[in-house]
């Protein structure tokens, strides 16, 4: 049959249309009969035209197929090596060998190799990941256990360090490019939501088998938490990562509805809250305890806002959540300007801390990129500028918030 096919493909190859009609009656015949009818006339570049088109797809698919399958495997790896290292290094914490905060390497660290290893970097970035994961961890593991300001403050900013060292790994070559933070953003948005879905289901698997093993009178939840439910949230971090990274529909047609509807929902909140806190007259000048939840505030509506904006998209037309996004922000300033000022009357008053000079330098940084981040927007709405200026406000800063991180990490256990 397939002879026959062949001597009828040769016989038309004047005849596009019904080469065409013959394809799309009897697909698989005629592709085997295409190699034969080509080597009875390799010269035909109709023939060649027909091989390409019908085998071109068989190698893409295989291709792909093989990369699926290279990520997968790689992704099992690194998830069973995440939640092994996290259980060992939760065993030292149970003796009380290291602090908690070392929880942080079973999981970053093996998210980081994964970006490496899908999108390899020129061997300065390597070596630079490499380097500074390394240093972080010895530095942290040398610090005196002690429970001073200095030494809290050390685990506070390691893990914003650590963060947007993740980002260098995602980045790649590109680091510099504000397209590829702004996609790294973009991700770090889509984790959360698709790590958190995975997780409310581990939740309610959990609750089931607590349940389960005690109708039989046992009660594994000691092993289960410590074996299978920390194992499991390691390791649930890098499939989250390589799902996000494999295009996964779910996490990024949902996010930008999320952050339309979250952004005015927190703007109607914060206004309500703030107007409540005049009316009753807290003062963060003189309630440390109030300022500290004030700049919790601050530092959740600014994460809302670099949401919103990351997943607003490129359009450049105007819409509701743009001026949302702008009321936001205003916000976040009024909040950071009270909170900056709460903190140099309490450094002018009681004196310089480590606590306070930590709060102030991060309040200035959040004021300062605030401001970009305002004026990039009003530029935006004055039809002045694109969307694009408003991203730049965002990812231009990122490596700020690092340096700071970093120094308040490295230096003030030495300092203070």
């Amino acid at each position: 049959m397939t002879m026959d096919i062949s001597n009828l493909i040769i016989e038309n190859l004047a005849n596009p249309h019904e080469l065409e009609r013959m394809y799309r009656k009897e697909p698989e015949a005629f592709k085997k009969s295409i190699s034969y009818a080509w080597g009875k006339n390799p010269d035909s570049q109709v023939l060649a035209v027909w091989y390409e088109r019908l085998h071109f797809k068989e190698t893409a698919n295989t291709e792909k197929t093989s990369l699926f399958q290279k990520d997968f495997l790689s992704m099992g790896i690194l998830a069973m090596l995440a939640g092994i290292s996290t259980r060992g290094i939760l065993h030292f914490i149970e003796q009380q060998a290291i602090a908690p905060i070392n929880l942080v390497f079973g999981i970053l660290p093996f998210i980081a190799a994964y970006f490496v290893y899908n999108n390899t970097p020129q061997r300065n970035v390597l070596y630079t990941l490499a380097a500074l994961f390394l240093i972080s961890g010895v530095y942290l593991n040398i610090l005196p256990p002690e429970h001073k300001d200095s030494i809290i403050l050390a685990y506070l900013h390691l893990p914003i360090f650590l963060w947007v060292l993740l980002g260098l790994a995602f980045t790649g070559n590109e680091y510099g490019i504000g397209s590829k933070r702004l996609a790294y953003l973009k991700f770090n948005g889509e984790f959360c939501i698709l790590y958190a879905s995975m997780a409310i289901s581990g939740m309610m698997l959990t609750a089931l088998t607590m349940h389960l093993f005690r109708f039989v009178g046992m009660d594994i939840s000691e092993f289960y938490f410590e074996n299978v439910v920390l194992f499991g949230a390691a390791a649930l971090a890098i499939v989250a990562t390589y799902l996000v990274s494999r295009n996964l529909k779910l996490a990024k047609n949902i996010a930008p509805y999320i952050a339309k509807i979250f952004s005015p929902l927190v703007l109607a909140t914060l206004l309500a809250y703030l107007i409540t806190v005049i009316w009753v007259g807290k003062n963060p000048f003189l309630d440390r305890n109030f300022l500290i939840f004030f700049n919790g505030i601050l530092l959740s509506v600014l994460a809302v806002t670099i949401f919103s904006i990351t997943e607003s998209g490129t359009d450049e037309k105007k819409n509701i959540s743009d001026y949302i996004n702008f009321a936001l922000i205003i916000l976040a300033l009024i909040i950071d300007s009270v909170a900056l000022s709460a903190m140099v009357f309490r450094l002018s008053s009681f004196g310089i801390t480590p606590n306070r000079l930590a709060v102030l330098g991060v309040n200035i940084l959040i004021w300062a990129n605030l401001i970009w981040i305002m004026l990039s927007y009003m530029r935006f709405l004055q039809n002045k500028t694109g969307p694009s200026t408003i991203q730049d406000a965002v990812t231009k800063y990122l490596p700020v918030y690092g340096f700071w991180a970093a120094f308040v990490t490295f230096t003030f256990p030495l300092i203070f």
